[in-house]
């Protein structure tokens, strides 16, 4: 199982080797998401589905051409994980200036920082200094992966298994403030007439999902990294099973009342999950990882 682990993490991993890596990563990013806002959510959900298999090792990052076991054709990452070519044009420009020395696993980690200040989000000190993995694991990413129709009482028990509390799983989920959804995923529970979905919200969702495939996660500012997720599920407006059930008279509330009403709180405490996420090494990897010179590829 891979759980938080310092192998040898440290926020100065390249000062000698590469100094100029993070302005590198920085710029690429910000062009990205420059050109399309979304990629700020796409970047952050990869880094965090690439976390959840095996660590945070980039496995997620290779292509079918590259393994026959490809993260990216699993059932949570199929037809909705994006960004591969932004971590890509990233790694190429890193490569320019220092070759073979940084990994797409840390590309990926500060990716997932830059992007979120790049929408207002927070930005934090990013421990470097992971290996790339030479496999990937589509089963563990069907098995291990939270799921959009699961309670919370099933994510807190998915999140423990990697070493993240209720409060970090609250945080991460945070992330729905900005990004997309396909409309399958939340098809059920706009069409239950429950009591946990607000109608007029339901109904505006129906009509969305007749003219489109995607629908925002968050309906209010859905391209700002801000709080409005957590005001959301307490007007029984999330859009997923996994969002409303954080604020469903379960061991959660609390926390989506805190985040609602304090958005420096859930900055910082989002800021604070994501180091600890990244902080999932699987000791194999660590002893026996790469330096990919193509993110997408075995080499």
């Amino acid at each position: 199982m891979s759980t938080p682990t310092n192998a040898q993490l440290s926020s100065t991993f390249y000062d000698n080797t590469c100094p100029n890596a993070l302005n590198t990563i920085r710029t690429s990013i910000r062009q990205a998401v420059s050109r399309e806002r979304r990629m700020a959510a796409s970047l952050i959900r990869l880094h965090f589905h690439d976390c959840f298999v095996q660590g945070c090792d980039a496995s997620i990052l290779l292509s079918e051409a590259a393994t026959s076991t490809s993260e990216r054709t699993a059932a949570p990452n199929a037809g909705s994980a994006r960004g591969y070519e932004v971590i890509d044009a990233a790694k190429v420009e890193v490569e320019k200036i220092c070759p073979e020395v940084v990994s797409c696993a840390d590309i990926l980690a500060v990716a997932a920082r830059d992007a979120s200040f790049a929408v207002g989000g927070p930005s934090w000190t990013v421990k470097l200094g992971r290996k790339d993995s030479t496999t990937a694991s589509r089963d563990l990413a069907n098995s291990d992966l939270p799921f959009f129709g699961s309670n919370v009482n099933e994510l807190i028990a998915n999140f423990a298994r990697k070493g993240l509390s209720a409060r970090d799983m609250v945080a991460l989920s945070g992330a729905h403030t900005i990004g997309q959804a396909q409309c399958f995923t939340f098809s059920d529970r706009i069409n239950s007439n429950g009591s946990d979905i607000d109608a007029g919200f339901a109904s505006t969702r129906t009509r969305g999902c007749r003219n489109a495939n995607l629908a925002p996660l968050d309906l209010v500012t859905p391209n700002s990294f801000d709080n409005n997720y957590f005001k959301n599920l307490i007007q029984k407006k999330g859009l997923l099973e996994s969002d409303q059930t954080l604020f469903s008279g379960g061991p959660t509330d609390s926390i989506v009342s805190q985040y609602s009403s304090n958005p420096a709180t859930f900055k910082s405490d989002f800021a604070a999950a994501m180091i600890k996420m990244g902080d999932i090494i699987d000791p194999v990897t660590s002893q026996n990882g790469v330096i990919r010179r193509i993110c997408s590829a075995l080499n």
